[in-house]
């Protein structure tokens, strides 16, 4: 069980990396803003699975407060794009 936890960590990490470089990188704030939902999905999964491995259901508020978080930041960023295009 400790292999396949430390290459999810190692995993995670490598997605993390990727993405904070595609934030950096983005040649357009559309992309930075697809690339922050993207960190925010890892940050939730990393979460998750360290809730399951632990088997502790206290990081489940947590969980639900995040996966709101960017779903209405998404929904922000595209509405902004939009009326910012529109004009």
């Amino acid at each position: 069980m400790t292999a396949v936890a430390v290459t999810v960590t190692v995993l995670l990490a490598l997605a993390g990396g990727l993405t904070l470089t595609r934030i950096i990188r983005g040649p357009s704030v559309l992309d930075r803003a697809v690339a922050t939902d993207v960190l925010l999905a890892i940050i939730v999964a990393a979460i998750a699975t360290e809730a399951a491995y632990s088997r502790d259901a206290t990081a489940l508020p947590v969980l639900v407060v995040l996966a709101v978080l960017g779903f209405v930041g998404s929904v922000s960023v595209a509405r902004f794009a939009t009326r910012r295009n529109a004009r």
